[in-house]
């Protein structure tokens, strides 16, 4: 076999470039993959970091401040009284004879309700009565006698000092005799106690005594033996927080329930007020008065009253969920130019549950975030969903 010597030599340059040239595209392959991937890469860390800049975003709801100024209630717990009640208690002391009424009876003004039996009482007034006689006897002695000596004086047998001794010993004895006089109408009064009569129509509430029972006089020394209560009417007391004391006045109407008649509803009216709030419950004390014809409210029971509060024009209305109390105080947030958080002090005029009236604070046309989420702060990038009008 021959070899060519002449291109044996030619071939092997080619050869290099070749190789050089694969090496080359080799590493712009190379350089091209690297690109690539730090390009997605810094496109997925981009993708990564504007999603995390829109999730940090919070989204809220929104709302405008309703108007205030509908008629709405105040409700607070009362307590139902009679309109008179009156605890008896005896002015004589004894033993109880005997009672006519019990609990639950009606009873008229001057109707007897127990008689006492007061033999104490009674050998007083025979004393009185004798003491009487015998002042009376005197007395009547002594005028007879000043008018003789008056008779004498005009004969000039007596000195006219004798006389007036006379005249004024029948005035002392006379004295004395109106006194027994006195002593006598007292006892008779006294005596006039032992009967235990009603003081008012009304109903026995109470009875503490019974047949032989000691009976010891006035309030101090013995126990009621009655209650007598007028049910006809009822009061009511209400303690009115001071926030409302000013809008809760004489007239004011009412809705009384009672748990013992449900889906039972009374009218009431404001009938007076206390006019002071008191140191221990914070509030006003509000009588109110409730008709009671056929006696279905009880005295002393509990009731749940419902005040009809008047208008307030100029408030506005938002939900209770939308009020923010930190160390600035209480303030709403709302929506502003931007979608960026405006934080706004308010004052409340009224709390009505499921509303709360600001006084001020607020513009009618405000964008109020309802449920501000927490560290909410001024100047605050949101996003709004929704819009409600409130």
């Amino acid at each position: 076999m021959s070899h060519d010597p002449v291109s044996e030599p030619a071939t092997r340059p080619v050869s290099k470039r070749l190789l050089a040239l694969g090496a080359l595209i080799g590493m712009l392959a190379l350089a091209a993959i690297a690109f690539s991937g730090i390009a997605s890469r810094h496109s997925a860390a981009a993708q990564l970091e504007s999603r995390a800049r829109e999730r940090s975003i919070p989204t809220v709801r929104v709302s405008t401040p309703g108007k205030g100024g509908a008629v709405s209630t105040l409700d607070l717990p009362g307590r139902l009284d009679a309109w008179s009640r009156a605890p008896l208690y005896a002015r004589v002391s004894g033993y109880l004879r005997g009672w006519t009424v019990d609990i639950g009876a009606s009873v008229k003004a001057g109707q007897l309700m127990a008689e006492i039996d007061t033999p104490d009482l009674d050998q007083q007034l025979l004393q009185a009565r004798a003491d009487l006689a015998s002042a009376t006897s005197v007395a009547n002695l002594a005028a007879a006698s000043a008018r003789r000596w008056q008779t004498l004086v005009a004969r000039d047998a007596v000195s006219r000092q004798e006389s007036d001794e006379k005249s004024a010993d029948a005035i002392t004895r006379q004295a004395v005799a109106s006194s027994a006089q006195a002593n006598l109408d007292r006892l008779v009064a006294t005596k006039a106690f032992a009967r235990i009569v009603a003081p008012f129509d009304g109903v026995v509430t109470a009875r503490a005594t019974d047949i032989g029972a000691l009976v010891n006089a006035g309030a101090a020394g013995g126990q009621e033996l009655f209650v007598v209560s007028d049910l006809r009417r009822l009061r009511l007391y209400v303690t009115v927080p001071q926030s409302y004391a000013a809008v809760v006045r004489r007239g004011t109407r009412a809705i009384v329930r009672v748990p013992e008649r449900p889906g039972v509803t009374y009218a009431a009216n404001v009938a007076t007020t206390a006019q002071a709030v008191t140191a221990a419950s914070g509030g006003m004390l509000v009588q109110l008065v409730v008709d009671n014809p056929r006696g279905e409210l009880l005295p002393g029971g509990f009731a749940s009253v419902s005040l009809d509060l008047p208008p307030t024009q100029s408030a506005l209305a938002v939900s209770p969920s939308a009020l923010i109390f930190d160390g600035n105080g209480l303030r709403v947030a709302v929506v502003g130019a931007g979608d960026k958080v405006m934080m706004r002090s308010v004052t409340i005029a009224r709390d009505l549950g499921r509303s709360v009236e600001l006084a001020s604070g607020l513009g009618p046309d405000d964008r109020v975030i309802d449920n501000p989420p927490e560290g909410i702060a001024e100047g605050d990038q949101v996003r709004v969903t929704e819009m409600a009008a409130r």
